[in-house]
């Protein structure tokens, strides 16, 4: 299963950052991400279901 790592724009659009195989190391990334840019951030699935939104 791949996991689409993605953040939000101040447009409120969303852009693709990065793809991972492990779904706590993309938890892991993208949380940090978030708090490092000050972003919104959520997981996509590889079949485009919604796995979480981390807030910075």
């Amino acid at each position: 299963m791949t996991i689409n790592i993605e953040w939000q724009d101040q447009n409120g659009n969303w852009h693709h950052y990065q793809s991972k195989q492990n779904q706590a190391d993309a938890y892991r990334v993208a949380q940090r991400r978030a708090e490092s840019t000050k972003k919104r951030h959520r997981l996509v699935g590889d079949n485009g279901n919604l796995m979480d939104i981390l807030n910075p």
